[in-house]
């Protein structure tokens, strides 16, 4: 029994040394979850808010100064009409718009109470609920440093969160959890595509085919697009007539969003596929971009509290930038024009990756 250990026990770190794909993932995929979940800080700082000035006075520019040392938010523009505030929110460039009255000034000076409007992005709740509680606090604070001082009159701010006001978890959840679905679908099924030709035995007989490598790779994405497609409706039905989610945007929008993203997904894929020996390797190297769209995308953890280098990586990840896509659309009724980065973001994202992956199987067929 022992001699026979030995061999077997040998000859298992010899299968598993060789197969250096397994390896990898074994030890990489905890090495960056430990990193991952070390480095992300649930506490949300500087969130982007517009501040609407309409009393340009020495109290309004106290309150921003206030607003700023408490560094959960960080103002990113100052604009006397409140109509610009929401369009920021509305297109993503914001999550906060803080309205100074025009008689903020005077009533402090005749010791009366002001009062302050904030506006809250609804559709991240973990941001949401952190900026509420910071405003309250600033308030709290101010109000006790003036019943210290024995001076000075109230202040009170009124929060109305805007999208989702009555904070339902599936809708922030689920738009967010199309885009991770559609990911895992066709990451994995794409991934397998050429690997399933080369275990067969027909890849050669593709390759002496006389058929264009775009061509192919088209044609074999062709099937798992549509596949995504009907997925996604699929989806998105339940979301609205199962869980009750508002479906505010252009649909006919989100369905050309998810084209490219698919094209994006499928591409990655079939580069995968090439990379790989076996299906099971295909299907590990899968994995390994799955995790980090998962926790990089903004879809669980928001992503202000990630570090500036994760949130670099999180930048060319096409699930980023289809998670705030598909929030953008079924909860603030956002169009093009307001999601216009992330938009143009994906198409280049997806246009590259479509490149790699030709290129990669003109070396395949070569």
């Amino acid at each position: 029994m022992w001699s026979s250990f030995k061999a077997v026990f040998r000859k298992e770190f010899i299968h598993i040394f060789r197969d250096r794909g397994t390896l990898i993932a074994a030890f990489s995929i905890p090495i960056f979850q430990l990193i991952l979940f070390g480095f992300i800080d649930m506490t949300v700082k500087h969130l982007p808010t517009v501040v609407v000035d309409q009393d340009h006075s020495s109290d309004s520019r106290e309150l921003m100064d206030r607003l700023r040392a408490t560094d959960t938010f960080e103002i990113s523009e100052i604009t006397p009409d409140p109509k610009r505030a929401r369009e920021a929110i509305t297109a993503g460039r914001a999550r906060v718009a803080v309205v100074i009255p025009p008689d903020f000034h005077d009533k402090r000076a005749r010791h009366e109470s002001a009062k302050i409007l904030v506006l809250i992005d609804g559709s991240d709740s973990t941001a949401s609920a952190q900026a509420l509680a910071s405003v309250n606090g600033l308030t709290a604070q101010m109000n006790l440093e003036a019943v210290t001082q024995a001076a000075g009159p109230s202040l009170s701010a009124q929060p109305i969160i805007l999208f989702n006001p009555d904070g339902r978890t599936a809708n922030y959840i689920i738009p967010g959890l199309v885009a991770i679905l559609l990911q895992i679908v066709a990451m994995v099924l794409a991934a397998v595509a050429i690997v399933r030709e080369r275990d067969k035995g027909t890849l050669e007989q593709l390759l002496v085919t006389p058929i264009d490598p775009l061509g192919l790779m088209l044609g074999k994405l062709g099937p798992y697009l549509f596949i995504g497609l009907v997925e996604m409706a699929m989806v998105l039905f339940i979301m609205r007539w199962g869980f009750a989610v508002p479906i505010r945007g252009n649909l006919l929008f989100l369905f050309a969003m998810a084209v490219i993203y698919l094209f994006a997904l499928l591409s990655l894929g079939l580069f995968i596929s090439t990379r790989a020996q076996t299906q099971a390797q295909a299907q590990q190297m899968a994995q390994m971009f799955l995790l980090p769209s998962i926790f990089l995308s903004g879809y669980i953890f928001p992503f202000e509290g990630l570090p500036w280098l994760l949130q670099a990586i999180g930048e060319l990840l096409p699930a980023t930038h289809m998670v705030t896509i598909m929030r953008g659309v079924v909860l603030r009724n956002a169009g093009p024009w307001e999601l216009l980065p992330h938009v143009m973001a994906l198409v280049v994202i997806s246009g590259a990756l479509v490149f790699l992956s030709v290129r990669r199987f003109k070396k395949v067929a070569a």
